[in-house]
């Protein structure tokens, strides 16, 4: 379709000239409409065209503070017969303010404190890009204590304790609904004190420490990643992500980018530029 359309417009003589002159008014219509939307057109030409969806901030509360993730796109139309367009989907989500604070985040998710339990205070975390993936490095300190009553008094004992650094490695993955990401860890090596070695590599605490590690830092970039919170409302119902990756966007800052493909009509895109311009008026 799209090379008989080039022939067309390449033909400039003869019943073809007509069709041509229409493809063109069609084309330059929806230009001047991006171009009328605050002046977000990146790219046009008569077969597609690429414009930008403003930066979002999205809030997240760690520990009080308060951090953002910032999040945008860019999106590529690809006009085809019968009023159909596809249109192609890239979502960044800025993810450094989290970096900064995932030893906090992380804290609030796992320290512990049981006078008869464990104890777990986790005392540096760090993620940083290995694309396509990225990498989670903690440092933390264990202690597991038992109590019992002698003479009729409690006393308490520690069985094990010591410092450890557990790595894990998180490759991102898109949710068969193609809307909402997921991380799939690898374990990393575990440097340990002692028996709290074994104990993080072959046991339950070892398993539930990689797992509230993966939960904590997926929610966040899940808030990070919304397409509801991103997109205009005219395409989030359609939106969809086909894959995810990580990506290095500069001294270790790591961003999470989302690519999509799927089809809208005429009149969506018509809706998704007037709420770009009114998204564009607002700023």
């Amino acid at each position: 379709m799209l090379l008989q359309s080039q022939r067309f417009l390449n033909n400039t003589d003869g019943p073809m000239l007509p069709l041509k002159r229409v493809f063109l008014r069609r084309s330059t219509a929806v230009l001047a409409a991006i171009l009328m939307a605050g002046g977000t057109a990146v790219q046009a030409s008569t077969q597609n065209l690429t414009f930008k969806i403003p930066p979002v901030k999205i809030p997240l509360n760690i520990k009080d503070q308060h951090v953002v993730i910032l999040a945008s796109a860019v999106i590529t139309v690809i006009p085809e017969a019968r009023g159909q367009n596809t249109l192609k989907l890239e979502l960044a989500a800025d993810l450094s303010e989290l970096q900064q604070n995932l030893t906090d985040l992380l804290s609030g998710e796992l320290d512990k404190n049981d006078a008869c339990g464990d104890r777990i205070t986790i005392q540096r975390a760090t993620l940083a890009p290995v694309e396509p993936a990225s990498l989670a490095v903690v440092q933390l300190h264990y202690e597991r204590w038992a109590c019992a009553k002698v003479f009729g008094k409690k006393q308490s004992q520690k069985l094990i304790g010591g410092n450890a650094v557990m790595k894990l490695k998180l490759n991102p993955a898109v949710e068969n609904n193609g809307t909402q990401l997921r991380l799939v860890p690898e374990v990393g090596p575990i440097e340990a004190d002692g028996s709290l070695g074994e104990l993080l590599r072959s046991g339950t605490l070892g398993e539930m420490l990689r797992d509230k590690i993966r939960t904590s830092i997926l929610s966040a970039m899940q808030k990070g990643s919304d397409l509801g919170a991103t997109l205009p409302p005219a395409i989030q119902g359609y939106a969809k992500i086909q894959n995810v990756r990580f990506k290095d966007a500069g001294s270790e800052r790591l961003v999470v980018i989302l690519n999509g493909e799927f089809q809208v009509t005429n009149e969506q895109i018509q809706a998704l530029l007037k709420q770009v311009k009114e998204r564009m008026a607002s700023r």
